[in-house]
C-alpha cells in the first residue's frame, strides 16, 4: 500500500495475542459479514506474552494459585476471588470445546494438555492454613475433585522428583486437582488466527500502529506503517480494539479516550529455569504452586512446572523478576518514561511511594546468581543439579497502575478499558489474562456492541451454554458440561510425557 492509501474496515484488531485472535474468532462466528483486520507489529502470531515461552502456560482456574485463597485474620480461608477465578476459565473452556467441534481449533492436543495443578506448604502453620483452603474449597462444585494429601509416602509417589533427597524434617501437604490444564497459548492464537484469516480477516503482520484518532463519523483512523518498507497509510475502521499487551497503554493513551487517563503502568520482567532432561519430565508431571516470598507480588509465586510445548515435555521453575523499562519483550527503553503523562503522574508517583516491599524484592531477584536460582529451586526439589537447568528470559508484563484519591495503585489482575461511545476497547494487565481470555472479550463485545449484543445472546449460549449463569450454584449443569467438555478437549486421555 502507498503512503496515500486509506482503507476502510468495520473491525481493526491491533497486536496478534490471545486477546486479539479470541475477539476475531468470536466476531467471525458472529458476523461473517464483517470486515476485519488484524495489525501486528511482529512477524508473527502470539510472539510476546502469549508465546508459550512467555507465559506460565497455567490453565488459570484457581485450583493451585494460593494469592487467590487469602486466610483471614480468624483462620478461615477467603474463597471468592478463586471461585470467580474458576468461573471465568470455565466460560473459555466452554468456547474452546465449542471451537474444537466446529473446526475452529483443528489440534486440540497441540494447544491443550492435562495436567494436575498442585499447591504446596511446607511447615506446621502453612499445613494448617492448606487444609483449612481445601475444606473451604472442596464443598464448591467446581473445586470438588480436590484432594488434601499430608502422606510422605503419597506425596513420595506422586511428586518423585520434589521428593528425591527430601528428608520430610517439617511436615508438607498437598492440595491435589487431577483435572487441571497446560495451556501453549501461542499455538491456540495461532490456531483462532488462522480460522479467522481462512475465513476473510486481513492480516497485516510486520506492521506498527503509530496513532490513532477519532473520526467525525465516530469512528477511528488508525496510522499504520511497514517496518520493512516503512511504506505508512491508513485504515478507517468502525470499532478498533487494543489488544497488543504491554503496548495496549500507550496506543489508548495515543487515542484520547478519557477511560484511559489517570492509568500507567510498571513493567515487571519474568525468568525462568528450564530443563528438557526426560528423566527429570518423567518423574514431575504436575503444576506446583508453593507461597509466595515474603513482599513478592502476586505473579511472582514461586512454582514448579509441567510443560508442554509442540508435542515435548519440559520443567519450568519460577517465575524470577527482572527488570526493563520495555513493555513488551521486544519493545523499547523508552516505553515507561513516555508513558509517564500530566494525568497519571500523581498515579504513578504515588505507587512509588507505597510499593516499597515490591521494590525491594525486585531489587533482590535483580541480584541473584544462577546458583542462587537453582537454590531457589532446590526448596521445591532438593535434588537438584545446576546443569540440568538453563535460564530462559520469559515475556515483559505490564502491572496496572490505577488512580486512587490523590495518588494511585498497582494492581495485578486485568482491565477491560472502553470508550464511552464503545468505538474503542483495550485490554490492560496480566494474570490471570490469557486464561479469561473468552470471558474477557464477551465483556468487550457486551459493552461496545450494546445494541448487537442481545441478537448475538442466542448464538453465544450455543458456544457457552452457561453463559449468564454461575456454575458454582449449578453444580448438575456444570457436571454435564465439564464431561462434555473433557470428552471434546481429550483431557480425558494422558499428555505426552
Amino acid at each position: 500500500m502507498s503512503d496515500s492509501k486509506t482503507v476502510k474496515t468495520d473491525v481493526v484488531l491491533v497486536g496478534a495475542g490471545i486477546m486479539s485472535a479470541t475477539l476475531s474468532a468470536l466476531l467471525r462466528l458472529l458476523e461473517p459479514n464483517w470486515s476485519i483486520t488484524l495489525v501486528e507489529r511482529l512477524d508473527g502470531a502470539a510472539a510476546e506474552s502469549s508465546d508459550p515461552w512467555n507465559n506460565a502456560g497455567t490453565g488459570h482456574s484457581a485450583l493451585c494459585e494460593l494469592n487467590y485463597t487469602p486466610q483471614n485474620s480468624d483462620g478461615t480461608v477467603d474463597i471468592a476471588k478463586a471461585v470467580n477465578v474458576n468461573e471465568q476459565f470455565q466460560v473459555s473452556r466452554q468456547f474452546w470445546t465449542y471451537a474444537v467441534e466446529n473446526g475452529v481449533l483443528p489440534d486440540v492436543r497441540n494447544f491443550l494438555n492435562p495436567i494436575p495443578h498442585v499447591s504446596f506448604v511446607e511447615g506446621a502453620d502453612n499445613v494448617a492454613y492448606l487444609r483449612a483452603r481445601y475444606e473451604a474449597l472442596v464443598s464448591n462444585p467446581l473445586f470438588s475433585a480436590m484432594e488434601y494429601i499430608d502422606d510422605t509416602d503419597e506425596f513420595t509417589r506422586r511428586l518423585p522428583f520434589m521428593a528425591a533427597k527430601r528428608t520430610f524434617a517439617e511436615p508438607v501437604a498437598l492440595n491435589w486437582t487431577q483435572s487441571g490444564t497446560d495451556v501453549d497459548f501461542g499455538s491456540l492464537s495461532r490456531q483462532l488466527i488462522g480460522y479467522t484469516a481462512s475465513q476473510g480477516m486481513t492480516t497485516l503482520f510486520g506492521h506498527d500502529v503509530r496513532d490513532l484518532s477519532k473520526d467525525s463519523d465516530g469512528g477511528w483512523t488508525v496510522k499504520v506503517i511497514n517496518r520493512r518498507t516503512r511504506a505508512k497509510h491508513k485504515i478507517k475502521a468502525k470499532f478498533v480494539f487494543v489488544g497488543a499487551g504491554g503496548g495496549a497503554l500507550p496506543l489508548l493513551q495515543k487515542a484520547g479516550i478519557p477511560e484511559a487517563k489517570g492509568f500507567g503502568g510498571f513493567p515487571v520482567g519474568g525468568q525462568w529455569l528450564r530443563s528438557a532432561n526426560p528423566d527429570l519430565t518423567a518423574g514431575h508431571q504436575a503444576k506446583v504452586y508453593g507461597a509466595p516470598p515474603l513482599g513478592a507480588p502476586p505473579m511472582s509465586v514461586p512454582h514448579l512446572d509441567t510443560r508442554v510445548i509442540n508435542g515435548k515435555s519440559y520443567l519450568l521453575f519460577g517465575p524470577f523478576a527482572g527488570w526493563s523499562p520495555k513493555f513488551l519483550k521486544q519493545g523499547k527503553v523508552t516505553d515507561l518514561p513516555l508513558s509517564v503523562k500530566p494525568n497519571n503522574l500523581a498515579s504513578m508517583v504515588g505507587v512509588g511511594l507505597t510499593e516499597m516491599s515490591l521494590l525491594k524484592y525486585l531489587i533482590g531477584q535483580l541480584l541473584l546468581s544462577e546458583a542462587d536460582r537453582v537454590d531457589a529451586l532446590r526448596e521445591f526439589a532438593p535434588n537438584a543439579v545446576d546443569s540440568d537447568w538453563e535460564l530462559d528470559i520469559a515475556g515483559q508484563r505490564v502491572q496496572v497502575i490505577r488512580r486512587k484519591g490523590a495518588g494511585g495503585v498497582l494492581e495485578f489482575g486485568t482491565t477491560v478499558l472502553t470508550a464511552a461511545d464503545g468505538s474503542i476497547a483495550g485490554l490492560l494487565g496480566a494474570s490471570p489474562g490469557a486464561s479469561t481470555a473468552v470471558p474477557a472479550m464477551l465483556e468487550v463485545m457486551e459493552r461496545c456492541f450494546a445494541d448487537r449484543y442481545p441478537t448475538w445472546l442466542p448464538k453465544l449460549k450455543e458456544m457457552v451454554p452457561s453463559l449468564g449463569t454461575k456454575l458454582s450454584g449449578e453444580p448438575a449443569l456444570f457436571r454435564e458440561i465439564w464431561d462434555h467438555g473433557t470428552k471434546v478437549l481429550k483431557l480425558d486421555a494422558p499428555a505426552p510425557v
